[in-house]
């Protein structure tokens, strides 16, 4: 997906909703257990009940992994199931990869070529001969972990060298020298509030993936106010446990939807 194209759905939709798939057998509804796969019967549900009110989805992979071959056969089935029936939404792999450049290639190889997803989160430290396989695919996106919304990310991303330059501003000015606008996001945690100003200076075009709202408490309000671009919008806020863990009952899909729906139209009103 291009980034107009991107930007289309978002206007079409008016929604920037990613909805996170981190789908934990411990949290849904036990009647699903049942099923011979119940992480893919509750992803498909939970697909079908929100995409009228998103335009992206995220799946976290250690949410499949955890489960060896039969969790990651559930993630392929989910990636086909949206490949064949939402084509028009982006598809993410929250998968954080990130290693020396032939390994890197195979990381690229694997979620570009064999799972066909949109884009990756990759993580960004071990510099440009780890992040630059992936930008190698057209049409295809690369998510810099940049500032994030964890209390960690205090001990190195904001840490300052002796200019006054924060570690995450160093990262994302270096990585424009990468990428472009065209095949580069980054990941910015919701709950950085004001701190989207200081991104929005040395991104100032750049798409922003931002987790953190609904459970993590961050302010939707806030990340328009400072990160939200005049024309193209520039954001996809991602919610994961406020949307598909809503209900526990049999009526999981449609919570799932009503608060997907809530959320869609803060959005429309901010947008």
């Amino acid at each position: 997906m291009t980034r107009q194209e991107l930007i289309q759905q978002i206007k079409e939709k008016k929604t920037f909703l990613c909805v996170g798939l981190d789908t934990d057998l411990k949290k849904i509804p036990e009647h699903l257990l049942k099923d011979e796969d119940p992480i893919f019967a509750f992803n498909k549900a939970i697909i079908d009940a929100t995409a009228p009110y998103c335009v992206a989805y995220k799946p976290n992979l250690a949410f499949y992994e955890a489960f060896g071959v039969k969790g990651i056969i559930s993630f392929e089935k989910t990636i086909k199931y949206l490949n064949d029936n939402y084509p028009k939404h982006f598809i993410i792999a929250d998968a954080k990869r990130g290693d020396i450049g032939n390994t890197s290639a195979m990381y690229a190889r694997t979620f570009f070529e064999e799972y066909n997803l949109d884009a990756l989160t990759v993580a960004p430290y071990m510099g440009e001969d780890s992040v630059s396989p992936f930008l190698t695919y057209e049409g295809k996106w690369v998510i810099l972990l940049a500032l994030t919304s964890n209390k960690g990310s205090f001990d190195f991303q904001q840490t300052t060298d002796t200019e006054g330059e924060r570690l995450f501003e160093k990262v994302i000015k270096r990585s424009q020298q990468w990428g472009n606008d065209e095949n580069m996001m980054y990941v910015v945690g919701a709950t950085r509030g004001e701190m989207f100003k200081d991104i929005r200076k040395v991104a100032p075009t750049h798409f922003l993936l931002v987790p953190g709202i609904g459970a993590q408490g961050g302010s939707l309000e806030d990340v328009c106010k400072y990160g939200m671009l005049k024309d193209d919008c520039g954001l996809l806020v991602n919610s994961s446990r406020a949307i598909i863990y809503a209900d526990k009952t049999e009526n999981f899909a449609a919570a799932a939807a009503q608060e997907a729906k809530k959320v869609a139209e803060q959005m429309a009103a901010l947008l």
